[in-house]
């Protein structure tokens, strides 16, 4: 595998492959690799022939006092990680690469509906940060396809969105969660948990869980089953941010017609934010 960090060698290699008439796919990251991480670098290989990885703590997606300085950067393990899943290349640029006139003087791609309500009413900077640098990636590597998780459920709405609004010649495709024995998601914003809070943890999946159990019953009071989630998880010692029954397609509150539903939720346990969400 080769680490690469300039955007003129990335280009000139993914455009060596592309001549051969390679199919390339892409895994973008912010590194502290972990098994969900590596779970979409094997769905990228199963659909291209060669697969590009990216390593970038994106500043732009995170608020003044958000975890920006203190997360985690472990890019020789994630190094070793990715080889030894047969990635091709590793593109791990600094911030002066991906934004060279400066983070304020960028322009921002800032995608509406889905992009909007839900994590984006805590973290307003967070899907337009989101959005930029991976239309910025999706520049350089000019990709067949990447490949994200759905954990970040909301996330994948937003990059489906720019993809199609944009219309970027790039297929998506989505893995779903990949969770740890108790059901937590995988996060590298897990390890901020302490011994007692990772036993608390898989309460929040439960309780989705819960939610999604009485909504495949016929229940329909979503507000009900939203505040009786919130209250599960207060309970359990988390902070909810929110919990949510949306529209699977469109985020947005549900109608009589959507067959398709997805809970969502954001919880505050001690230092981390958890997210998680189920499918109905």
């Amino acid at each position: 595998m080769e680490t690469l960090d300039s955007t003129t060698g990335l280009r000139e290699r993914v455009a060596g492959w592309r001549r051969e008439g390679e199919r390339i796919g892409f895994v973008p990251t912010m590194g502290n690799l972990h098994e969900g991480h590596l779970q979409l670098v094997r769905r990228a290989r199963e659909l291209a022939d060669r697969v590009v990885a990216s390593i970038f703590v994106n500043p732009m997606q995170f608020g003044p006092h958000e975890d920006y300085d203190t997360y985690p950067r472990t890019l020789q393990a994630d190094q070793v990680a990715l080889e030894g899943e047969g990635v091709d290349l590793l593109f791990a640029p600094a911030v002066g690469v991906i934004y060279p006139a400066g983070i304020e003087a960028t322009t921002r791609v800032t995608v509406p509906g889905v992009g909007e309500g839900l994590c984006a009413d805590s973290r307003p900077h967070f899907f337009t940060g989101v959005a930029t640098v991976v239309a910025r990636l999706f520049n350089l590597v000019q990709p067949d396809l990447a490949v994200f998780g759905e954990k970040d459920y909301q996330q994948l709405a937003v990059i489906r969105k720019m993809v199609r609004d944009l219309c970027l010649p790039i297929e998506i495709e989505a893995v779903p969660t990949v969770r740890e024995a108790d059901g937590l998601a995988m996060s590298s914003r897990n390890r901020y948990l302490g011994p007692e809070q990772r036993r608390q943890a898989p309460q929040l999946y439960r309780t989705l869980c819960e939610v999604a159990g009485r909504l495949r019953s016929g229940e329909r009071d979503f507000a009900a089953l939203e505040a009786r989630a919130r209250r599960l998880l207060e309970e359990a010692g988390f902070r909810p941010d929110y919990v949510s029954i949306r529209a699977a397609d469109t985020l947005q509150p549900p109608g009589g017609g959507d067959a398709a539903l997805v809970v969502l939720a954001a919880a505050w346990l001690g230092k981390a934010r958890l997210i998680d969400n189920v499918q109905v």
